[in-house]
């Protein structure tokens, strides 16, 4: 993917980041390093309105995701999302960002697949790739198809080589990984039980997890 004079990549990630984990930072370093991102975004939401809430607050959540990336390039932390007063609607967080960029840059949303299936439920969805490329992150296993609703979509928008996305936005690029198997749900779970959940989430953020008794089951 040849890069345009001047014109920067940014890649976004959302999620509740409940905790983070190694299966987010590493899908997320691939890309960046795939796509020669400049920045790649992780964006924690305050309130997700298509899942339950958090089991810890914003602000622990923030801490944890801000340990994760320390360091790491290309990876940041945005955190606007948690600044608002109202449900974290992604079309909101896009419009927000193209605001603060140069017309020429590159804003890539991704998305798992689940996610980019459950679109038709998003707010104003149509309008996302106004202001974005999307990745739609896919395990080499997948074989489920997507709804009737995103037929017409993926067929006036997607590419075959997300490589040749060209462009502000507008674009579907569907990007193979092979994901770890671990999930946040899996994590509170273990820390529920009192087990360990050493090399699922950095060093970092593990230590934080116990300094501030996060996940316990209660007594």
């Amino acid at each position: 993917m040849p890069k345009r004079n001047g014109a920067r990549r940014i890649g976004i990630l959302g999620g509740t980041f409940d905790p983070v984990h190694i299966g987010h930072l590493r899908g997320a370093l691939e890309v960046a390093e795939q796509f020669r991102l400049d920045e790649l975004r992780l964006v924690p939401s305050a309130r997700p309105p298509h899942r339950e809430a958090p089991q810890v607050s914003a602000e622990q959540r923030l801490a944890m995701v801000e340990l994760a990336v320390a360091g790491v390039e290309p990876l940041r932390v945005d955190d606007r999302e948690l600044k608002r007063e109202k449900p974290s609607y992604t079309i909101d967080t896009l419009e927000s960002l193209r605001g603060e960029l140069e017309v020429d840059d590159q804003l890539f949303l991704l998305l798992g697949w689940d996610a980019f299936c459950g679109l038709p439920t998003w707010h104003r969805w149509e309008e996302l790739l106004l202001h974005c490329h999307m990745l739609v992150l896919q395990r080499p296993d997948a074989d489920s198809e997507a709804p009737e609703a995103l037929r017409n979509l993926l067929a006036a928008r997607s590419v075959n080589d997300p490589q040749a996305i060209e462009g502000a936005a507008g674009q579907i690029g569907f990007v193979w990984q092979t994901p770890l198997a671990v999930s946040a749900t899996q994590i509170r779970q273990l820390l529920a039980e009192g087990r360990s959940v050493r090399y699922l989430v950095p060093d970092s953020v593990l230590t934080y997890i116990h300094a501030h008794g996060l996940y316990r089951a209660p007594n």
